[in-house]
C-alpha cells in the first residue's frame, strides 16, 4: 500500500504547486505599449504593484500594426493593450479585444463625454475601449534655429532648412500631414495627388525620418535638426524634463489629433488585475504626478486635467478654444486605404539620400 500511498501524495503536490503557479501567474498584469509612454514609468508600476499586489509585465510595440500582429500571435498572453482608438474597431472586428465592464472603473465616470462616447470605442452598447489621453501629431522646433516661431506648416518646406527637417516614418501619420498641407480632411482625402505632389516635394528638405521620441529629441539634442513633426506631450516633455531647446506648433492649417485608449485582450488570464490597472491610469494623482514629473499627453479625464497648475501646458495650450478648432482627429480607415498609403509613403522615401 506504500507506493499508492506516496502516488497520492505526488499527485497532491503535483496539485498544490499547479495552484500556486496559477495564482502566481494570476496576480501579473501583462501590458502590451510604447515604450516610455506613461504606463511603464518604474515609479507609476511601483506605486501600482504596490497599492494592488498585482505585478506588472511589460512588453512593448513600435507601430499599431506590430500591436495587432502581437496580439493575433500571443492569444492569452496580454491583460491590457494601449490601442489607438482608430484601431480600435479592427481589432475589435478579428475578436483581439472583449468588451470592458468599466463598473468596475471607479475613474471611468470622469473620463470627458466626447472620449468615453467615441464611437471608435463603443459597439452596440458595450465599451471596447477606455479613453487615457489624447494629443498632437503637430510641429515641434529647435528653439535655437528661430527668433520667433512659425505659424504654418509651410516652414517645413523653407529652403533655409534645407536637410534639417525631420518627419515620423509613419505611412498613415505621413499622407494625412499631406492631407492638412493641401487643405483636405484627413479622414476624407478627395485628391491624393495633391498629397503626393506636396510630400514629394518635401523630401529634399528631410535630413531623416524618426520613429521613436528618443531618436527625435537625440536629433535635436545635437543640434542636427530645425523642424519636424512631433508629437504634442513628447514635446512638452523634452523641454520640461529633458530641457531641451523644444517649443510646440500648431500651424494654423491644423494637426492630426489621436486618442490612444486602454483595452483588455481576449484570452487575459488577469481581468480584474487589467481592470485595476485601467482604472490607475486613468486617475487623476497618477496624472498630475505624471505630467509634472515628466511631461504627458492631454488626460481624456476632466478631473485630472482641472488638477494641473493652470499655466500648464496641457490646460492652457491644448486646452485653448482656438487650437481645438485647427485639430483632425483620426479616424479608423480601411485595409486598402492602408497599403495605398504605405506604397505611396514607400515611393516617396526613395527620393531621401
Amino acid at each position: 500500500m506504500k507506493a499508492p500511498a506516496l502516488t497520492a501524495l505526488a499527485a497532491a503536490a503535483a496539485l498544490i504547486t499547479t495552484a500556486l503557479t496559477f495564482t502566481a501567474q494570476a496576480a501579473e498584469v501583462h501590458v502590451l505599449n510604447w515604450k516610455g509612454y506613461g504606463a511603464d514609468e518604474p515609479w507609476a508600476v511601483e506605486a501600482f504593484e504596490k497599492a494592488t499586489g498585482h505585478k506588472v509585465v511589460n512588453d512593448f510595440f513600435n507601430s499599431e500594426q506590430e500591436m495587432l500582429t502581437k496580439l493575433r500571435t500571443n492569444p492569452g498572453l496580454y491583460d491590457v493593450v494601449m490601442i489607438n482608438a482608430a484601431f480600435n474597431d479592427q481589432a475589435m472586428a478579428e475578436k483581439l479585444i472583449q468588451p470592458i465592464d468599466v463598473s468596475k472603473l471607479s475613474n471611468y465616470a470622469d473620463i470627458s463625454r466626447d472620449k468615453a462616447g467615441s464611437p471608435m470605442l463603443n459597439h452596440d452598447g458595450k465599451v471596447y475601449g477606455v479613453p487615457w489621453t489624447w494629443g498632437l501629431t503637430a510641429l515641434a522646433i529647435n528653439d535655437k534655429a528661430f527668433d520667433t516661431p512659425p505659424d504654418s506648416i509651410e516652414v517645413m518646406w523653407d529652403p533655409a532648412h534645407k536637410g534639417r527637417v525631420v518627419i515620423r516614418d509613419d505611412a498613415v501619420e505621413a499622407i494625412q500631414f499631406g492631407a492638412i498641407a493641401t487643405d483636405q480632411n484627413i479622414n476624407d482625402i478627395k485628391d491624393m495627388d495633391a498629397v503626393k505632389d506636396k510630400l514629394a516635394s518635401l523630401m529634399p528638405q528631410i535630413r531623416t525620418f524618426w520613429s521613436s521620441e528618443n531618436d527625435w529629441n537625440q536629433l535635436v539634442a545635437s543640434n542636427q535638426i530645425d523642424v519636424g513633426t512631433y508629437w504634442s506631450g513628447s514635446a512638452d516633455r523634452a523641454k520640461t524634463h529633458f530641457k531641451l531647446p523644444v517649443s510646440l506648433v500648431v500651424p494654423k492649417e491644423g494637426a492630426v489629433a489621436w486618442l490612444d485608449s486602454f483595452s483588455i485582450p481576449v484570452g487575459s488570464k488577469n481581468v480584474e488585475g487589467a481592470e485595476a490597472f485601467i482604472n490607475y491610469m486613468i486617475d487623476p494623482s497618477f496624472y498630475v504626478e505624471w505630467d509634472t514629473k515628466v511631461g504627458a499627453p492631454v488626460s481624456a479625464n476632466d478631473k485630472a486635467v482641472a488638477a494641473l497648475p493652470e499655466d500648464a501646458f496641457n490646460r492652457k495650450v491644448m486646452g485653448d478654444p482656438e487650437v481645438a478648432k485647427r485639430i483632425q482627429f483620426q479616424a479608423p480607415i480601411t485595409d486598402a486605404q492602408r497599403e495605398q498609403y504605405l506604397q505611396l509613403w514607400q515611393e516617396l522615401k526613395v527620393n531621401v539620400k
